[in-house]
């Protein structure tokens, strides 16, 4: 049983609370490791060590080129220790070990590539229209900066909220939820050993309600970026504005996977059934409404079918299974529910709806691979999250009504089109109120790719050189070049 302690100032710290919080392996269902139980005292030594990282000392005081030196050796850890963060994550919140190595490579480059980033921010000088002045610009850092990172993939949220903010200067405290907490730990060790000065990176563990409400409501934080529910993001923007913090959210979706009938059917069969019950279909972008033509309804549907039937739930560990279970008891009810929700509704069960019935499979949180039939666009299984195994299949007549469809949910994250014809794909893409489309294919996640989403999918971007800007202040600087005094000091000039 591992006992973590929490990561502040460089050291590793009891919590004030004295007090630890059970880690429990969704697989297996056995708790595995214990997470220390921060508080608001744990909060503020956190924060006041991130400040005076970024007052004085190292951090402080180094150039853009050494902080980007440092970053890659953080990204050169990651690379070395992968397998051992990829097996603490999957035993803490059940992604699939096949899907952690994929992730791994993309986080170790995640910061290569913002450390190459960290010496290219530079401001700029602005020919101004007062030939008695010089004017130009600076980018400063914005402060500290609190990201709080959600269950379902803790580690990659901590390099796209931390490895611009570190580029851009900033020191951070880290806040993972409660539920999977351990690999940021682990991470935290490795960013100790790639020479990170004291205080840049903290990471304190605990209850939302407590450790994280604290650091959202914290007078020295200048920045909280946060990866959650919608409902949770509300709470947080509304507590930032009070003391007029800023905010990236990162919130949820409903996206619509929208098939056309001259799409690739085959492939969109498996984009589709990727899209919804790849990582449980536990993802903000999962595809879990299938919006399909009319004419192609029952074929592709069968196509959907054929393929989600042969899916193989089991051992997260194992390369050979496709979907692993539910992160956590309170996803797992929740997932269940809207199963009930949607048949109570009126949709149509086509396969999957409870449990997974495998006696090997009962210690762990798993839910069959669900798919619904005849839904309408107003029925609650259509409009609000699951994050779980469900798809939704709503049928369109034509791309006005698909477009209508798949606008008509409060949310905006993404979507994926598929279709043959170039100029639809393009007019569905500039027509569809989301921050990314995928057009003939889904999940096609790039680090360089600008990410976030419109309406209650949340505000700002992630990934790609606009990410840098979150954490940046402009500041102008207007210099005169006058040799004397003004003659009327009440007129500007």
């Amino acid at each position: 049983m591992t006992k973590y302690q929490l990561h502040i100032d460089g050291e590793w710290i009891d919590p004030a609370s004295a007090e630890w919080l059970d880690s429990v392996d969704p697989y297996k269902g056995t708790q595995w490791a214990r997470i220390p139980r921060g508080t608001k005292a744990d909060v503020d030594r956190a924060v006041s060590a991130a400040n005076r990282a970024m007052a004085e000392g190292p951090w402080a005081t180094m150039s853009a080129s050494a902080r980007g030196k440092t970053m890659r050796a953080i990204a050169d850890l990651i690379e070395k220790n992968a397998q051992r963060l990829a097996e603490i994550e999957v035993r803490d919140n059940g992604k699939l070990l096949a899907e952690m190595h994929g992730q791994l490579a993309s986080i170790s480059e995640v910061w290569y590539y913002y450390a190459g980033l960290a010496d290219k921010i530079q401001g700029s000088s602005i020919p101004i229209e007062k030939s008695n002045s010089v004017a130009f610009t600076d980018r400063e850092p914005i402060g500290v900066v609190a990201a709080l990172t959600a269950w379902n993939s803790p580690l990659w949220f901590a390099a796209v909220k931390c490895a611009p903010a570190l580029a851009a200067g900033c020191a951070v405290v880290v806040k993972p939820s409660e539920f999977a907490s351990a690999s940021t730990l682990e991470f935290a060790e490795l960013t100790k050993e790639a020479g990170l000065p004291p205080g840049v990176f903290n990471v304190v563990t605990g209850l939302g309600h407590e450790a994280g409400t604290a650091l959202v409501e914290h007078p020295n934080i200048a920045k909280i970026t946060f990866t959650g529910s919608d409902i949770t993001g509300a709470r947080v923007y509304e507590t930032a504005a009070r003391t007029m913090k800023r905010v990236s959210l990162e919130l949820g979706g409903k996206s619509p996977n929208i098939v056309f009938d001259d799409a690739d059917l085959a492939k969109a069969a498996t984009g589709v059934v990727s899209g919804i019950f790849g990582a449980s279909g536990q993802m903000c972008s999962a595809g879990s409404r299938l919006l399909v033509h009319s004419s192609i309804k029952d074929e592709f549907t069968d196509k959907v079918l054929a393929i989600a039937k042969g899916i193989r739930l089991g051992d997260p560990m194992d390369p050979q299974t496709n979907v692993g279970p539910i992160a956590t008891p309170p996803q797992y009810q929740k997932v269940l529910d809207y199963i009930d929700i949607a048949k109570a509704d009126g949709a149509r069960l086509l396969l999957g709806g409870k449990p997974a019935s495998d006696p090997d499979l009962r210690g762990g949180q798993f839910v069959e691979p669900t798919i619904f039939a005849d839904v309408t666009n107003d029925m609650r299984i259509a409009r609000e999250e699951v994050f779980g195994p469900v798809l939704s299949i709503i049928e369109f007549d034509d791309e006005a009504h698909a477009v209508a469809l798949g606008n008509d949910v409060a949310y905006g994250l993404v979507a994926g089109v598929w279709t043959e014809n170039v100029g639809r794909a393009l007019r569905m893409s500039k027509a569809l109120r989301v921050g990314t489309v995928w057009v003939n294919t889904y999940r096609t996640y790039s680090y360089m790719v600008p990410f976030g989403g419109t309406k209650r999918s949340g505000l700002g971007r992630e990934h790609g050189i606009e990410a840098v800007d979150e954490y940046l202040e402009t500041k102008s600087v207007v210099l005169s070049t006058d040799d004397t005094a003004p003659a009327n000091a009440f007129v500007m000039r």
